[in-house]
């Protein structure tokens, strides 16, 4: 199992200072990797949730930390395909996996938010379609010489892009509709889970994409299976606990759960705790908060 943990990215405690502090010390712990998230805009009044209403750009940040950290792995969960065009994020991906010296793991979805498609000018519909052409455009524009496309939803001339990444990222897709974990085992380096994932029975999902594999001629075996945590750390004793919420032990054991089910990658995620990851929330105390749980649940 890698264990890695997410950047403050979200709400009052996500300062760039507070970015490098908790990437060194994570680097300086062991953990595997930090990890970002996206989300481009909050429409007014949303249900969604304080945690979502102030958010960096992912890609920005992981460049930004990719110079202050030499060894610990950059991940971002995820990039929505659709806002993107397909030569612009090879573009970027390409050059953020140069200067961070090949630590980044890509993970790329579909979104889900109705307004972030109407801001980015891109029908809802289709997301699945779409995505796999996207696919397809990107992994030719880091690999080939000369691209010519000419598909559904996206058109290239003969072009070249360069520099090509030397190795080109491992993509990691999300999504949890039965058709997002298929496509995962079929075509991407593993699978991510979103933050509401139901970890009790996450093993479900990865047999999904395990069975999808195989049938593709893939060796599961080769595949990750990567769980962001949405860690929140509380008293011990509450007998209707969600998996990691809870005390330090009780989360480390909730890990070894994960582990179990066949999760080969988990990341605890304070942004999505609303007493850290809000606009709202006192940054002091969200970054104690945060140095103790990296302490408590290093690798």
């Amino acid at each position: 199992m890698r264990i890695g943990f997410a950047v403050p990215v979200s709400g009052s405690w996500a300062t760039p200072a507070n970015m490098v502090r908790v990437a060194r010390r994570a680097e300086e712990l062991g953990y595997h990797q930090v990890w970002t998230f996206q989300r481009l805009l909050y429409p007014q009044g949303h249900p969604m949730g304080p945690v979502y209403r102030s958010v960096h750009d992912p890609v920005v940040t992981l460049a930004y930390l990719a110079g202050a950290t030499t060894r610990v792995r950059l991940g971002v969960a995820v990039l929505n395909m659709p806002f993107f065009s397909p030569a612009l994020l090879a573009k970027q991906l390409a050059t953020l996996q140069a200067v961070s010296g090949g630590r980044l793991d890509a993970g790329l979805g579909l979104g889900w938010l109705p307004e972030e498609f109407a801001a980015s000018g891109v029908p809802f519909e289709r997301r699945g379609r779409r995505g796999e052409e996207f696919l397809h455009v990107l992994r030719r524009l880091w690999t080939e010489e000369t691209v010519e496309h000419e598909g559904e939803f996206y058109r290239l001339p003969p072009v070249h892009q360069e520099p090509r990444p030397e190795t080109p990222p491992p993509i990691l897709l999300g999504g949890g509709a039965e058709a997002a974990l298929r496509r995962a085992g079929r075509l991407a380096d593993g699978w991510v889970s979103a933050s509401r994932e139901d970890l009790d029975r996450i093993g479900e999902k990865i047999s999904i994409v395990g069975r999808a594999a195989r049938e593709a001629g893939r060796d599961p075996g080769a595949l990750r299976f990567v769980t962001r945590g949405a860690t929140r750390v509380r008293p011990a004793g509450d007998a209707g606990r969600a998996p990691l919420t809870g005390s330090f032990e009780e989360i480390r054991e909730d890990v070894a759960g994960l582990e179990a089910q066949g999760v080969t990658d988990v990341f605890h995620d304070l942004n999505f705790d609303p007493e850290i990851g809000s606009p709202g929330a006192d940054p002091a105390e969200s970054m104690r908060r945060a140095e103790a749980a990296l302490e408590a649940l290093a690798p």
